[in-house]
């Protein structure tokens, strides 16, 4: 059997569930997931390997285009635009539950310029109403896409139909990953994104897109012991108190989910040493996007 691999990138607008979707696939957890738009920050790659059809995804999980008001907001949105550039084919996923509107029609425009072909889909009808599944399918099937597949990643139904159609588009190729393989994530990254993601489960407002989680430092001791130290960056000193919380409450509370699931995730001890910096207005300052590994 001739064996087939590609890149495919899962694109949509902020919070269709392209995490979930991309985690469901894989089969563990390679991106984070929280309610809030532009959790994704990176484009996080995930693995899919089909021994029985020797077929190989690589899911590139990518941040929801938006309309930027931050220069992090541009520097997402170009991440957005150069993995189109750069596969072999792409998931555009919708919601179901919610009407098409302008940012979908924009991203359909962008994809029929790129021209990679499409496998179009439409997310969580487990809680939308079949009238809605359909005039979805209904007017996205006006963009002549390659396939249309409603599925719920949240409850895990419909992947086969999609991972069919997905793999029917990528080329002949070897395998990039070795099959056990379910992410290229560097450790730090995986662990930064964790740590994040229960502040995202927390924080109100505005607040979540001010901050940032930064691993300086990972190893592991000769005990076996993973020693994290970890900084949590916000825009200014009035955020610092509230990422801390009263007494420093809320910290340990971050800290001691996090260390949970790196334990999991390492299947080792950690020990998680966890600050909080003030970086006046990072998501605007070129510099400090860098620096921060935007």
């Amino acid at each position: 059997m001739t064996s087939h691999s590609g890149f495919v990138s899962v694109v949509g607008r902020p919070n269709v569930g392209k995490s979930t979707l991309v985690n469901a696939l894989v089969g563990e957890k390679v991106a984070i997931t929280s309610p809030r738009p532009q959790t994704t920050r990176n484009t996080i790659r995930g693995v899919v390997t089909r021994t029985d059809v020797d077929v190989q995804l690589v899911l590139v999980d990518t941040p929801g285009l938006h309309r930027p008001r931050t220069a992090l907001g541009e520097r997402l949105n170009r991440l957005v635009y150069g993995s189109l550039a750069e596969n072999d084919a792409v998931i555009f996923v919708l919601d179901a539950t919610q009407e098409i509107g302008p940012g979908d029609r924009l991203i359909a425009e962008r994809l029929k310029e790129a021209g990679s072909p499409v496998v179009v889909v439409v997310n969580k009808v487990d809680a939308a109403s079949p009238a809605q599944i359909a005039g979805q399918l209904g007017e996205a099937g006006e963009w002549d896409f390659t396939a249309y597949v409603p599925v719920s990643a949240l409850k895990e139904e419909g992947l086969a139909p999609l991972l069919d159609e997905v793999s029917a588009l990528v080329p002949e190729g070897p395998f990039f990953f070795p099959p056990g393989m379910r992410s290229d994530q560097p450790e730090q990254l995986l662990a930064a994104e964790l740590i994040r993601e229960k502040y995202l489960a927390r924080l109100r407002k505005e607040l979540p897109h001010s901050l940032a989680v930064v691993v300086e430092d990972l190893e592991t001791r000769d005990d076996g012991l993973v020693s994290v130290l970890a900084t949590v960056y916000v825009e200014r000193n009035s955020q610092k108190g509230i990422v801390i919380g009263k007494g420093g409450e809320l910290l340990r509370t971050v800290g001691t989910e996090a260390r949970t699931e790196l334990e999991t995730l390492f299947g080792a001890r950690v020990y998680l040493d966890l600050r909080v910096k003030v970086e006046k207005d990072w998501q605007r300052r070129d510099q400090l996007l860098d620096r921060l590994g935007f």
